[in-house]
């Protein structure tokens, strides 16, 4: 059965995952780029970024396994980027050049309607305007048995939990405090909503937490 999944989301030691005021400079917020550290010396971020090499250790491993069986992504407005509002016009492609590392269909929740756009490599974004019920329902069938990859930002994934959607979830908690920023669990109880912990493996630059809903 296809599952909701979150995959490779990182969080401060204080919770955020994102620091303060995303823009084009900065667009994990100031200072959250930091927090993937732990990812940027993989093999599975070199190939995203059409490179040579990474290395192959645990980090490695929990990087390659967050792309492994998924036919569908489901992300925010937020983490599409940095526009607000009306589409001023089609110019913005997201944030990953003419081949995003995705190579499905990405469901963008938005409220403002916008037509597909076909890039290279296989991912095509697709707006969805009428919530998040009805994104996992496209992406469900878009991934045709695959599971599902949610993809951020903070507020995104907390709209899913509070609905119990989410199956499970991977963290990589960063050694680092942000201050300020995304609280990924800001007025969510984990506990009530029936999920725990159940794998942890820590490295230098980040401990990673396996969460299922039981």
């Amino acid at each position: 059965m296809s599952k909701l999944r979150v995959n490779a989301f990182t969080v401060s030691i204080d919770g955020y995952g994102a620091g303060p005021d995303q823009d084009l400079k900065d667009p994990l917020g100031v200072g959250g780029e930091a927090l993937h550290k732990w990812m940027f010396g993989t093999r599975t971020f070199h190939k995203m970024t059409g490179e040579d090499g990474g290395a192959t250790d645990t980090d490695e491993a929990f990087a390659a396994r967050s792309f492994e069986n998924v036919g569908a992504w489901i992300m925010g407005r937020n983490m599409f980027g940095p526009i607000r509002g009306e589409w001023p016009d089609d110019s913005w492609k997201g944030w990953w050049g003419d081949n995003p590392p995705y190579h499905v269909p990405v469901f963008v929740l938005t409220h403002h309607a916008r037509d597909p756009i076909v890039m290279e490599g296989g991912t095509t974004f697709h707006f969805v305007t009428d919530g998040i019920h009805s994104a996992l329902e496209k992406a469900k069938a878009a991934a045709d048995g695959k599971d599902v990859r949610l993809g951020g930002g903070a507020a995104t994934i907390r709209q899913y939990l509070r609905e119990k959607l989410i199956d499970d979830m991977h963290l990589a908690i960063s050694p680092m405090l942000l201050g300020s920023g995304e609280s990924l669990f800001a007025g969510i109880d984990m506990v009530k909503l029936g999920y725990q912990c159940t794998e942890q493996v820590a490295t230098p630059d980040a401990t990673h937490i396996i969460i299922e809903r039981t």
